[in-house]
């Protein structure tokens, strides 16, 4: 994939360069081209001047407005040297001058002064005009009198075959794919479809969350249908001057219907499509409501007739776009790129680890199972990752263990072994964290706990318990996530079982755990007193995550005081299981704690077997 060269500039713009190349010839010339041609007439001061005359050394004198230009006596007559001095407010000196019978003659005439005069008339003129041609050709050309804001940003991508983007290229989105695929057809073969009556869809909207391969499933399309691509970022289309943006999409069009068939790609389309009605505009954004209404009118403007322009834009909040964009005839297809299950993690770590050395002990399926919520991005992140971290090691092949490190700095951060901990904070980190693991051992469902370490990580995390799923999972029931409030809860129920006292090192597991809870009552419906009913303001962004910013509907004081007993009745019971089963196994606890201070971490079959002594309450 290449970017097309830009044509040669046109005659004007090359006139222009050649004005500002003279002016400043000009310009270097005034400044020194004098003193290459004679020494400078040397200056005096005033009261020097004064005291010459007094001693009658001055012979002859020229006073002007800006100057006083003088010769000592005898210099004149045989062409002598000229001095000059700074006038001032003095009305005694033309009668000194009398007084001493001073000659009062024309002073020698300036050297150059033809040249001084002709570069004042041609250096300003100069000067401006490079200086206007400079910001013509920042702008990108353009007609004259203008600065060529309105002319499209779109990068035009021209195919190659050692660079060409296709489907095999894009993995674990198969059906997207499968989508996408008859857009290719459409763009190789309009007529196939023409000829009997079907129209070619004008636009396709990808969705989906960020990093999962929406920009990239676009250039595939391209590169399997041999086609120009032009990508453009919404926000490349919106300045500062109200109708730029507007005539940009009117350029971009135009570029795009003489080039057809081709494809048009707008990434993040919300940031000039958001909803007209709610989306601000009203005490708002004219620029940008002008140029989504453009873009609207420009989709209804082109047809078969302009040749075959298909328009590909993506965007992760697909909730925010108006009406007008996505009904039939303008975006007629919503085509999911969502993240990939195990299968298409799987897919795409054979793509990206293709392009690295791999040590025969890698096994792509075990990294696959071990990474679900992982988008593109991310996989492709940790491939790269894991080869970052063998050549710091001095390794020829990335190993297993490399990816295993990779996994844990995205999921954890990075190692803080430079951050030392007192004994006494060490042994209520280990504690802590072995609370987790016994609790998750009993309690977490499909995941499984698959290492306990007090090794610092991250901007907080004094140590961590890292849980493993086993399969991907879509749906959680009640008794799930109960169990993983109490997982949460259990580094704290351990340092009271241990300690006697609690310490801060569990803000953040309170607060997912509080969190998990009030999601059960108010999204989830699991309250068998206030019943199954939503109570959260608003839909849930499923891109994005639940938004914590969302406020409850507007519930009566009984409500709501409903709500936040019944949160604190769950949270209140998880903690309680969470004690009992640390009670019931409180001698794997010390066992599993001395052998961690020890090691620092413990993980693999060793810590497997330390888990399966667990026993349940």
């Amino acid at each position: 994939m290449a970017i097309k060269d830009k044509p040669q500039p046109p005659r004007g713009r090359q006139i222009g360069n050649i004005l500002f190349l003279l002016g400043g010839l000009f310009l270097v010339a005034n400044l020194f081209l004098p003193q290459l041609l004679g020494p400078p007439i040397p200056q005096v001061p005033y009261s020097l001047f004064i005291q010459q005359i007094d001693d009658g050394k001055v012979g002859r004198v020229s006073v002007g407005q800006n100057e006083i230009r003088y010769q000592l006596q005898g210099e004149y007559e045989q062409g002598g040297q000229v001095l000059r001095t700074t006038p001032i407010f003095d009305l005694e000196l033309p009668k000194r001058l009398e007084e001493k019978g001073i000659e009062f003659a024309a002073a020698p005439p300036p050297r150059n002064n033809w040249f001084s005069s002709i570069l004042g008339w041609v250096i300003p003129p100069l000067i401006f005009v490079g200086v206007w041609q400079f910001f013509l050709n920042r702008s990108g050309g353009g007609p004259a009198g203008a600065l060529s804001i309105t002319k499209s940003k779109a990068k035009v991508y021209v195919q190659e075959d050692e660079t060409k983007v296709t489907f095999a290229d894009v993995a674990g989105v198969e059906e997207a794919k499968t989508e996408l695929a008859e857009i290719v057809e459409f763009l190789k073969m309009p007529q196939r479809f023409t000829q009997i009556g079907a129209r070619i869809p004008k636009g396709v909207l990808l969705v989906g969350p960020p990093g999962t391969g929406k920009t990239l499933m676009a250039k595939a399309v391209a590169g399997e249908a041999g086609v120009p691509f032009f990508s453009i970022s919404g926000s490349e289309f919106v300045e500062l001057f109200v109708g730029t943006g507007a005539a940009r999409v009117r350029d971009l069009f135009e570029q795009a219907k003489k080039k057809a068939p081709c494809i048009i790609f707008i990434d993040e389309l919300d940031a000039i499509g958001k909803s007209r009605s709610t989306g601000g505009f009203y005490g708002g954004n004219d620029e940008r409501e002008q140029t989504l209404n453009q873009l609207l009118t420009e989709m209804d403007g082109f047809g078969a007739k302009d040749g075959t322009v298909i328009v590909l834009a993506a965007t992760n909040r697909p909730e925010t776009l108006d009406q007008a964009l996505l009904r039939p005839g303008r975006f007629d297809r919503q085509v999911l790129v969502d993240r990939p299950d195990k299968a298409g993690r799987w897919k795409i770590l054979e793509i990206y680890a293709g392009k690295v050395k791999l040590g025969e002990d890698v096994d792509l399926e075990t990294l696959a199972t071990r990474t679900p919520g992982f988008a593109g991005a991310d996989l492709a992140n940790l491939v790269n990752e894991a080869a970052l971290l063998a050549a710091r090691n001095n390794r020829e092949k990335v190993a297993q263990e490399d990816f295993n490190e990779a996994i844990e700095r995205v999921v954890a951060g990075l190692e803080k072994k430079s951050r030392v901990l007192s004994d006494k904070e060490k042994k209520i980190v280990a504690y802590h964290e072995v609370g987790h693991a016994l609790v998750g051992a009993l309690t977490a469902g499909k995941a499984k706990v698959a290492k306990i370490s007090i090794v610092p990580r991250g901007m907080a995390a004094l140590g961590y318990t890292l849980q493993m799923p086993t399969e991907d999972r879509f749906l959680l029931d009640e008794k799930e996530i109960r169990g993983e409030i109490a997982t949460l809860l259990g580094g704290r129920a351990a340092e009271e079982i241990i300690f006697g006292s609690i310490t801060t090192g569990a803000a953040n597991d309170l607060q997912r755990a509080t969190d998990l809870a009030e999601r059960m009552v108010t999204t989830y419906g699991m309250s068998k007193i206030l019943g199954p009913l939503a109570y959260e303001k608003g839909q849930q962004n499923s891109f994005l995550g639940d938004n914590p910013m969302n406020p409850r509907r507007m519930v009566s004081d009984e409500t709501a005081k409903a709500i936040d007993e019944e949160v604190k009745e769950i949270v209140e019971h998880a903690h309680e299981h969470a004690l009992s089963i640390l009670e019931g196994n409180r001698d794997l606890l010390e066992k599993i704690a001395q052998q961690i201070l020890a090691t620092e971490t413990i993980e693999g079959e060793d810590l497997q077997s330390l888990l399966a002594q667990v026993q349940s309450v």
